[in-house]
């Protein structure tokens, strides 16, 4: 499988007008051939250092994963997985205690999908979600989670420990979307919990037609204009992460 995508990330009206600054943070990587990773995690915007726990979130996962796939073809296990949701934690309150401050204000949400050529890994902690295409129709790979209360979710650092999700598909899928909450309600339907395919088919065009492989920089652009451009921030005044990854 040969795997191209594009990503953008843009503030929200609301964080503009309160002098605050973009909390998403996204990363995408691939290991050789056969191993992609892609993820989106989303800092508390009641957190002091969101943005901050979102940039590590994305970053201690990337480094673990591909060196993981560096040394082994095996795809991780749920032990393993875990392992490196602990080692996220631990790493964010280190950075939390030599700022003299708690794990809680560093507080990101988390989703990530693993392909390779055994199966489709999914992690998830939060409200951001991940969409898959098989055989022409889309699939909720990972569904928002919100708390007890309205507007509330579930954290990486939550504690005693994160109410993390990992699933496993079979390796059929021949593309994906990852997203922040500022997107679920213009791609996802409440209603009965599925993926709408007017929003991600006309998205995933451009990106399924290329000859390229890798990070579309051109097109990754415009989608970056298409998420700061009006039509979209109508309808949502939060933070908007994309990520969409095409192997047709």
């Amino acid at each position: 499988m040969v795997w191209r995508w594009v990503a953008a990330s843009k503030i929200g009206t609301s964080h503009i007008r309160n002098g605050d600054r973009l909390q998403d943070a996204y990363a995408v990587s691939v290991v050789g051939d056969d191993y992609l990773l892609a993820i989106v995690s989303d800092g508390a915007g009641s957190a002091k250092f969101g943005a901050y726990g979102a940039w590590m979130v994305c970053r201690t996962l990337s480094v673990l994963a591909r060196d993981w796939f560096r040394d082994t073809a095996d795809t991780p296990n749920d032990d393993v997985v875990a392992d490196w949701i602990d080692t996220i934690r631990d790493r964010i309150t280190g950075i939390s205690e030599r700022r003299g401050s708690t794990p809680r204000q560093f507080a990101a949400t988390l989703v990530a999908v693993i392909t390779t050529p055994q199966e489709v890994l999914t992690l998830h902690i939060g409200d951001s979600a991940a969409v898959g295409r098989r055989s022409g129709e889309w699939d909720v790979l990972c569904w928002p989670e919100n708390g007890e209360y309205a507007s509330t979710t579930f954290f990486v650092t939550d504690d005693p420990e994160p109410r993390l999700n990992i699933q496993r598909f079979a390796a059929d899928y021949d593309a994906f979307a990852l997203f922040s909450d500022g997107i679920g309600d213009l791609a996802l339907s409440h209603k009965d919990q599925s993926a709408s395919p007017q929003f991600f088919n006309p998205m995933l065009r451009p990106v399924d037609s290329t000859p390229d492989a890798g990070c579309l920089r051109e097109l990754s652009s415009k989608l970056g204009s298409y998420l700061s451009g009006a039509s979209i921030c109508e309808r949502t005044d939060d933070d908007k992460t994309l990520i969409l990854i095409s192997g047709a």
